[in-house]
């Protein structure tokens, strides 16, 4: 199966955007090479507006965009958006409600070389754990575009989480998006792995190992963390023997956290691979943090397998 860029479709959306609507505007913090919003850079200059290295400026002047009718798209490393301008996302845009959309580019533990300070492992517990935010991390890079053009219409701010890498293609691009949706990726009857954008590929690779062992799982893509499907969770979970998420971030605050919530007055066994409670290091590769943190098929078969004792 084929793979491509999440950032450049999320680039050449913005660019579709734009072709189609004048108050969509866009702004960057010093790194839209990166996050391909370049792309819309040069195509309307006029609409464009590079912040530098000041976040929580650009998130400021996005809210007022916003109040002014326009729809503002920001885009720079999920760390700095989600962290340092937490407080103005939080007091100028998510208590307004304002119609800003934030793409954090470069999530998870995609950015390997540049260590903890880049790597955003806590951006989603972060994000959803304000009122009115709407929370999407697409399954790759045919649903980034279906995610960055759903945005423009959800009332409200929204964040779309991004990875640096290119990313299996999973999705029938042809099948429309809904907020909240569970997409089932592969049918199985025994263990139901919860899964969403970088793992789902590992989540593939540890079904078709569990199925060489006797086990059939099934794997879904949840792309929308918040609002979180709980009764869609709950409903699916009921019909397996155990259930695992298999995320890239920590698990406080994020998938596996929710799906414990779901799950909260089921008896159906739950377990997660995650980020454990520390931060993120520099390595040669994204591989080399997966192997580390323990984010890979064989970790998901373990804790599938455990579950069935």
């Amino acid at each position: 199966m084929s793979k491509n860029s999440q950032r450049k479709m999320y680039g050449d959306t913005l660019v579709e955007l734009g072709q189609q609507y004048e108050e969509v505007v866009a702004l960057d913090a010093d790194l839209s090479k990166s996050t391909m919003s370049t792309l819309f850079e040069n195509e309307f200059p006029e609409r464009f507006i590079e912040m530098g290295i000041a976040e929580q400026n650009m998130l400021s002047t996005a809210a007022g965009l916003a109040a002014g009718g326009k729809i503002p798209y920001v885009s720079t490393f999920a760390v700095f958006v989600t962290g340092r301008a937490f407080d103005q996302i939080r007091q100028a845009i998510a208590i307004g409600k304002l119609n800003v959309k934030i793409c954090g580019s470069s999530a998870g533990l995609s950015d390997f070389g540049d260590g903890a300070t880049h790597q955003s492992i806590e951006d989603l517990a972060l994000m959803t754990v304000l009122p009115n935010m709407t929370v999407l991390v697409p399954a790759d890079a045919a649903e980034t575009r279906q995610c960055v053009i759903a945005a423009k219409d959800i009332e409200g701010p929204v964040y779309i989480r991004v990875s640096r890498n290119d990313v299996l293609d999973v999705i029938d691009p042809e099948e429309p998006f809904e907020l909240g949706k569970v997409r089932v990726l592969r049918e199985g009857t025994d263990i139901l792995i919860v899964t969403y954008g970088v793992m789902i590929e590992k989540a593939l690779d540890a079904a078709k190992i569990l199925e060489e062992e006797g086990v059939s799982a099934q794997v879904v893509s949840l792309t929308s963390l918040k609002p979180f499907p709980f009764e869609a969770i709950a409903d699916m979970a009921s019909k397996f023997k155990g259930v695992v998420t298999a995320e890239e971030h920590n698990y406080y605050g994020g998938l596996a956290s929710l799906t414990g919530l779901a799950l909260r007055q089921s008896t159906v066994p739950f377990d997660y691979v995650a980020i454990e409670d520390v931060f993120g290091q520099s390595a040669q590769s994204s591989e080399e943090l997966y192997i580390h943190y323990g984010l890979t098929p064989e970790h998901i078969c373990k804790k599938a397998k455990g579950l069935l004792g």
